[in-house]
């Protein structure tokens, strides 16, 4: 064993050494979520990361610890996103209006997840059905400050140190931009490449699946158990990053333009070629268009709310519905017709060997917990149908998280991990991003 798994807390640990620590008898699935339950407890008053927490846990663990299968994920906790379905527990989406009855089946997800031996802690804290009206969970690494939306609760949870996985999902930037703020690795799943059943929805061509996890090494591990991967064929590095400034979409923050600025020296560091993407005019429009597919899906999705809840709705999520509604079917499948070409176009650029390097969000957490941040950097990717994966490691001089993401194709997320960890690794050694 290398000596800094011997001496580190078992719970601070990475997840494949908390799992090869219940391996090896070193401690048991049942002592690992009690200790996560503890950490829990400790910090919610002020996190305030949780809508629901399981009662069953030990019980759980003991079934894990008695299973005799080789178990990936044996004893990690496990939080879930409240829009996705848990047995037992309520799903209500950060909402008023959906049934407070407890759902009988997990989703897909879920029960796979448990299937490799994770242990669900609970549900977290999201916005209603997904969008833009805040909950109460607070910026672990500054209270004062917002986790983003509207996985907020998970990415504080996993930024927290509480639990080392979460569910969480992406509409728009409802993950990269959370984990950025809360100091994670995230990973946006491909479109379609996951089943989202059990999971309340807001835009089918848009919605997909995410992990949060501490570090990329740790995100790669879940992917790989959860998707059946053979963790030995590894990919090496890409043939070229194309570095995206995304001001196109609108101003940085200067601590986000000070880190994008380090990005060349540190990928030439571990000998990745990089030069600028030049893609500005598809960019805003693949931004403009997700936000047309989003309010037209979302409007017919919500339509049962729209029209027998309207009262009880928040503010924002009723101005998008109303705006889905204003869409006609033509202007929406004029926006999916430049989708499906600029997918095309990028897959040429990409060639299948290279990927995008560019900010998960604006810049830092904002101060105040009125307003979740923007998504806009999310938006083009995400209509897309991309697989992202957020790096952490950078921090502001005042200690709040800063993160890039990183995009690929689709079967090619080993690029995303390989250049993911590197990165993570140099972002960690380097010193505070100065506004």
């Amino acid at each position: 064993m290398q000596e800094e798994y011997v001496n580190a807390p078992v719970v601070d640990l990475s997840i494949a050494d908390q799992v090869r620590s219940v391996r090896t008898c070193s401690t048991t699935a049942t002592e690992l979520v009690s200790h996560a339950r503890a950490a829990i407890d400790a910090q919610e008053s002020v996190l305030k990361a949780w809508v629901h927490l399981s009662a069953t846990i030990v019980d759980e663990a003991a079934k894990v610890d008695a299973d005799c299968r080789d178990l990936p994920l044996r004893g990690i906790s496990l939080a879930v996103k409240d829009l996705i379905d848990v047995a037992g527990m309520p799903t209500r989406a950060g909402s008023l209006v959906t049934p407070s009855a407890a759902a009988v089946t997990d989703a897909p997800c879920v029960a796979r997840l448990r299937s490799l031996g994770a242990v669900v802690q609970g549900k977290t804290v999201t916005t209603e059905f997904g969008y833009f009206r805040p909950g109460p969970t607070r910026n672990p690494h500054a209270p004062g400050h917002t986790p983003g939306g509207s996985s907020s609760g998970s990415a504080a949870a996993v930024g927290a140190g509480t639990v080392p996985l979460a569910l969480g999902t992406q509409t728009a930037g409802s993950l990269t931009r959370p984990s950025s703020y809360c100091g994670t690795a995230g990973m946006v799943l491909a479109h379609g490449s996951t089943d989202t059943s059990g999971i309340v929805g807001l835009s089918r061509s848009l919605d997909s699946v995410g992990f949060l996890t501490r570090t990329v090494a740790d995100l790669r591990y879940v992917y790989d158990a959860f998707t059946g991967s053979n963790e030995e064929a590894r990919e090496g590095l890409p043939d070229r990053a194309f570095i995206w400034g995304g001001s196109c979409l609108g101003p940085l923050d200067t601590s986000m333009i000070a880190l994008l600025d380090r990005l060349p020296a540190a990928l030439d560091r571990v000998d990745l070629c990089s030069g600028p993407l030049d893609w500005d005019d598809h960019v805003q429009t693949l931004a403009e268009d997700h936000a047309t597919v989003m309010a037209y899906e979302a409007a017919r999705t919500r339509a049962r709310e729209f029209e027998q809840e309207q009262d009880n709705l928040s503010p924002q999520i009723k101005d998008l519905l109303q705006q889905g509604h204003a869409i006609s079917e033509t202007v929406y499948a004029a926006a999916l017709i430049r989708r499906d070409r600029s997918r095309e176009l990028l897959s040429e650029i990409l060639d299948g060997s290279s990927v995008i390097i560019g900010p998960a969000a604006t810049g830092a957490a904002p101060k105040g917990l009125s307003v979740t941040g923007s998504p806009v950097l999310s938006r083009p990717w995400q209509l897309l149908g991309l697989p992202v994966v957020v790096v952490p490691g950078a921090r502001t001089a005042a200690g709040l998280p800063l993160g890039v993401q990183i995009i690929g194709l689709p079967g090619r997320e080993g690029y995303l991990f390989r250049v993911g960890e590197m990165l993570e690794e140099i972002l960690r050694e380097g010193p505070p991003v100065h506004e």
